[in-house]
């Protein structure tokens, strides 16, 4: 079984370290181009690259599969199949026709619900009960093809969009496996998406991470966790950013934004609907800490009436 692996972020570098041990045969692996970051925006591998070529494995980072270049590449490759996690890029059909089983894509959500960017995330900020990893054909369509296999978490109400990454990250992995070992037999058969039941998560933005404390609470506090560990939930208090990593809900009733009590227990801000009670916090300049700390150095900035938001 000849695979070529197709994927990016972390979340993907777990799926290519399972293939890595399997009995299959990784005999390339394809990313997207390296990417400016950190403070001197020098140019970073992806985690996917780093490990393939810690493993000697053959790299490809064309811009795009779309030109007839980058198709001969693939097809000179001769894979049996492609295995895509978080690539980033659009396969045509060209390119879904090159393996000889096609590709297969893990994708972190329990589908039809929540096809697109940000499945994890957008699970935990509408309250789902469960989540999960889907492996699918895949098709031209987004998230679109037949189902091949599933597992199932449960969301917790203390998960965050981080944790819930994490335990899919390690969930993902032996369910593709397994679904190459159907496929390579011809035990596994698709199943049909019901298009009715497809919800899409939308790519996370820092501008909806802005809180508009008129919004319910319950919704905010699910948006925080959500948007744990990026892009971060924030507000502005005496015309300064404060970034809010952890809430709960709590009672009150004032006007949105404004600080009802502060205490070590947190900082009570009133919401459209109910209180939260802010219990970890990041103010400019300074690192994530537990709102406790910053009421023993900071009280004065957390003074009942100020209002968060203006």
């Amino acid at each position: 079984m000849r695979i070529v692996f197709a994927g990016t972020p972390e979340f993907a570098a777990e799926h290519l370290k399972a293939l890595l041990d399997s009995p299959y045969q990784v005999v390339a692996v394809y990313t997207q181009p390296d990417r400016p970051a950190g403070r001197g925006q020098k140019l970073m591998p992806s985690p996917v690259k780093q490990l393939a070529v810690a493993h000697d494995i053959p790299v490809f980072q064309p811009p795009t599969l779309r030109n007839a270049d980058a198709q001969a590449e693939l097809a000179a490759l001769k894979p049996d199949l492609m295995v895509v996690v978080a690539y980033g890029l659009i396969l045509p059909q060209a390119v879904l026709d090159i393996p000889r089983l096609g590709c297969i894509n893990s994708h972190a959500s329990l589908l039809p619900r929540w096809r697109g960017a940000a499945p994890i995330q957008r699970a935990v900020e509408a309250g789902d009960a469960a989540s999960g990893v889907t492996v699918m054909r895949m098709e031209a369509g987004l998230d679109t093809g037949p189902m091949l296999l599933k597992v199932v978490t449960p969301i917790s109400a203390d998960d965050t969009g981080g944790s819930l990454h994490d335990r899919l990250a390690k969930m993902g992995p032996p369910a593709v496996v397994q679904a190459i070992a159907g496929l390579a037999d011809g035990s596994l058969q698709g199943e049909v998406q019901d298009d009715a039941l497809a919800t899409y998560a939308h790519k996370l933005n820092r501008d909806e991470a802005r809180i508009d404390w008129s919004r319910p609470a319950v919704e905010l506090e699910r948006l925080i966790r959500a948007f744990n560990p990026w892009p971060v939930c924030h507000s502005t208090l005496d015309g300064e950013s404060v970034k809010v990593l952890a809430a709960n809900l709590s009672t009150g009733k004032g006007a949105p934004g404004e600080i009802l009590s502060a205490s070590k227990d947190g900082l009570v801000v009133a919401c459209g609907d109910q209180a939260l009670s802010l219990t970890r916090l990041q103010l400019p300049g300074g690192k994530a800490l537990n709102f406790s700390d910053l009421f023993n150095s900071r009280r004065e900035k957390f003074a009942a009436a100020k209002v968060l938001g203006q």
